[in-house]
């Protein structure tokens, strides 16, 4: 085989390696996600509200709440669980998803804030039928009542994060 005849596969050779090396590796893009989640639902969950009904339903991607005052929050949502100065027990865990995807609506403007202390009791219903006692949903409902305003304030959103 001649020398000349083998130049131009091996300049080809080269052009492909050349590409393969130019070419950043696959990738799916940037990561958007936000922080602060401990937990996440792993199965559909409906609520049915005593105090908060909405004139019009309301749809987010895990959220919806309807007019008769059933809020259903989708698997994968993500929440913080309780906050505060109190423990991550049971008959507290479905009042903290609630509350805090009652709170979200708040912050993304659709409900008013005017049902936040509504929303303060449906918590406080919810651990009352999860078993938490008297005296434990008198302090929580107090704490959340008194120092959580700031939560359900647009302001207090997560923010969305991106990386590489």
């Amino acid at each position: 085989m001649s020398y000349y005849l083998l130049l131009p596969l091996a300049a080809l050779l080269l052009a492909v390696a050349d590409y393969y090396r130019q070419r950043p590796p696959e990738t799916p893009g940037i990561l958007h996600y936000k922080e602060g989640y401990k937990y996440q639902v792993t199965r559909d969950i409906t609520f049915r509200l005593a105090h908060i009904r909405p004139a019009n339903h309301i749809r987010t991607l895990y959220l919806f709440l309807d007019e008769e005052g059933r809020l259903t929050v989708s698997a994968g949502y993500a929440w913080d669980g309780p906050s505060g100065p109190t423990l991550d027990t049971p008959d507290f865990m479905a009042a903290s998803l609630l509350h805090d995807a009652l709170y979200q609506m708040f912050r993304q403007g659709l409900l008013p804030r005017s049902l936040r202390l509504a929303a303060d009791l449906e918590m406080r219903d919810q651990a009352r039928a999860d078993g938490m006692s008297p005296q434990r949903q008198f302090v929580t409902r107090r704490g959340v009542s008194r120092f959580a305003a700031f939560a359900a304030d647009s302001k207090s959103a997560r923010q969305e994060i991106a990386a590489p």
